[in-house]
């Protein structure tokens, strides 16, 4: 019974995992239809997303009823529990990547992105996909120590986020209030996924070691 129970746990973070890839891919393409206004692209992400929520509702199904038929205490518990709100955040990334998609779709034939920021979006995408990638790998080895350098990478984007910021607020900008509006709303979203990616390796440092959070280093030491 108990095998059968840890190779429940072990399906479940295979989940998370693929979820993880998929979302990867989400704002890969997302990103990819919003700098190149590519309509297609953009409606493929949109339409994908349906796929991350219903895997998010079996890995849901998956735990609870594994809460229903186990009932496991102690470290099992937390192991299901966690894997339900890393499931969200995951969830909620590929929300994100659709949000990005969607600006890109409503902005279409036109660009949404002006070309003289267009790097730096490029850049946000750049680290939201290594973000996403370390969050797998992370949740695949039960890794603190990746989980710490996810919170370490996220500084990047936040320095991105600024970067755009700055750039609206400078007095030179000359592209419109729409443009304006648009770019702040993506660079949120980039900001945002970020955020969930460090949501989720908060979740890992505390399966782990039963510590909430990655701010402080030393809980490396106690996995």
């Amino acid at each position: 019974m108990r095998d059968a129970f840890h190779e429940d746990l072990d399906r479940i973070s295979d989940e998370l995992v693929e979820m993880t890839t998929m979302v990867g891919k989400a704002i890969q393409r997302a990103t990819a239809a919003l700098l190149n206004a590519d309509l297609g692209i953009a409606e493929s992400v949109i339409a994908a997303d349906d796929d991350i929520d219903e895997l998010r509702r079996t890995v849901d199904d998956r735990c609870v009823d594994l809460l229903a038929r186990q009932q496991p205490v102690a470290t099992d518990l937390r192991m299901v529990v966690t894997a339900m709100h890393m499931a969200s955040d995951i969830e909620r990334m590929g929300d994100l990547a659709r949000h990005v998609a969607k600006i890109a779709r409503r902005r279409y034939p036109e660009g949404a992105v002006p070309e003289d920021v267009a790097s730096i979006i490029s850049e946000m995408e750049k680290v939201a996909e290594g973000l996403v990638k370390k969050t797998g790998d992370a949740i695949a080895g039960k890794d603190v120590h990746a989980a710490v350098e996810i919170a370490k990478d996220d500084d990047a984007l936040d320095e991105l986020h600024r970067t755009i910021f700055n750039t609206l607020l400078d007095g030179k900008w000359d592209h419109g209030t729409e443009a304006a509006v648009n770019l702040t709303l993506i660079s949120r979203y980039y900001e945002r996924f970020g955020d969930h990616a460090v949501s989720v390796a908060d979740r890992i440092v505390y399966l782990v070691t039963g510590s909430y959070g990655t701010e402080d280093e030393g809980l490396i030491h106690q996995a």
